[in-house]
């Protein structure tokens, strides 16, 4: 059985538009997918994302260890049949938890020992028990566990991760068991293009059925990383699918396909969405702000999605002062709606040769955006 497929369908520069095909379905590429940390993406009901355009999510691996147990999930038919989405899903490793985690884990060759942050309880997660915990969740993609490390970081820090990642790559390879689920391998190596080269080719000749980007996105500067991937990421190879791993705003995402990049994930949308900080056509709207107090306006009158149709900013503020639930649930939505359209512009703008003119408007949006980096903790 052939657990994935990739076709690159047209290109414009480095950029792409593709199709994946999975046991669950096609997804598009350039492909944003909404993260369902914990088998749910925040604030949403499954139907609302596929409403939205999203043909994937994302959950994680060392969360659904934690609860409910990945035994308990695929007691209950897999995540697909547990979350009421029949559509592909990707599972992360856990091994973003080795750095999110970082005061509250032990790190040495074999593998990772938590302390739970829900319990305390100590948890061991190797890479052949990561395999085998994605293996029962039964994700169609599921990601071999690397060492993610800082950034600043010296030489050392990262050649040691990425001698890790890559031994444990291949204990990930040989610990999979399930043929209808892809693996992808990750590359790190912080900004260190030498380091990433050295580590896409020990992954290349392992051999995985996707290729990801780990490592961005933890406290280097947005220049930094758009300079890296479009150095970096056309290496990777051209008859796989190339996945940034938990990236980002609206410039991250057209910066990264233009630099060849076909998979995004990132919380921003829903977390927020929950927040009150809104994704528009014109930019960031902050709904929490009193000038929207008696605002009769759509929250971004581009866009048609159940939010902008039917509610106004006035309206949207008094549920998100009022700490009425609908207020995050519908700021969620349209902020998931705004990337899942954001991939579609980009998607026809590849196979109609203008992907450059998108790619500039957006970024003369969210450059003069004073929140484009949207880090909201």
């Amino acid at each position: 059985m052939t657990a994935l497929r990739f076709e690159a369908l047209a290109t414009c520069g480095r950029a792409r538009r593709g199709v994946i095909e999975t046991s669950h379905g096609s997804v598009d590429t350039p492909a944003f997918m909404p993260v369902g940390t914990r088998a749910t993406v925040k604030c949403l009901t499954p139907e609302q994302i596929r409403e939205s355009g999203a043909q994937i999510v994302l959950a994680n691996t060392y969360h659904l260890l934690l609860r409910p147990g990945a035994e308990t999930v695929a007691a209950l038919g897999g995540l697909q049949r547990m979350m009421g989405w029949n559509a592909p899903v990707l599972t992360d490793s856990g091994g973003f938890q080795v750095f999110s985690l970082a005061d509250l884990r032990r790190l040495n060759d074999d593998g990772v020992e938590f302390r739970s942050h829900i319990d305390g309880e100590l948890i061991r997660l190797t890479p052949e028990r990561s395999i085998e915990t994605q293996n029962l969740l039964g994700a169609d993609i599921i990601m071999a566990f690397d060492e993610c490390p800082p950034l600043p970081s010296d030489v050392a820090t990262l050649t040691a991760a990425v001698d890790r990642t890559i031994s444990w790559a291949r204990r990930c390879k040989n610990a999979h068991r399930r043929s209808d689920q892809a693996l992808y391998g990750i590359v790190q190596g912080g900004l260190d293009l030498d380091l990433r080269r050295k580590c896409l080719t020990r992954l290349v000749d392992i051999g995985f059925d996707g290729y990801a980007i780990g490592g961005l996105s933890v406290g280097e500067a947005p220049a930094d990383m758009w300079a890296l991937l479009d150095a970096f990421a056309n290496d990777l190879p051209a008859d796989h699918p190339r996945y940034l791993m938990g990236v980002g705003t609206p410039l991250d995402l057209v910066n990264a396909v233009g630099a060849g990049v076909d998979q995004f994930d990132c919380v921003l949308p829903t977390r927020n969405g929950r927040k009150g900080y809104a994704f528009t056509s014109r930019g960031t709207v902050r709904l929490r702000n009193a000038v929207h107090r008696e605002s009769r306006d759509p929250l971004d009158p581009e866009c048609d999605c159940y939010c902008c149709r039917n509610f106004s900013r006035g309206y949207l503020r008094h549920l998100l002062s009022a700490g009425e639930s609908l207020g995050a649930t519908l700021v969620s939505l349209h902020n998931t709606c705004f990337y899942q359209d954001l991939t579609r512009r980009m998607r026809d703008a590849i196979s109609a040769g203008t992907f450059e003119a998108l790619r500039a408007e957006v970024a003369e949006t969210w450059r003069r955006d004073e929140a484009n980096r949207c880090s909201i903790a």
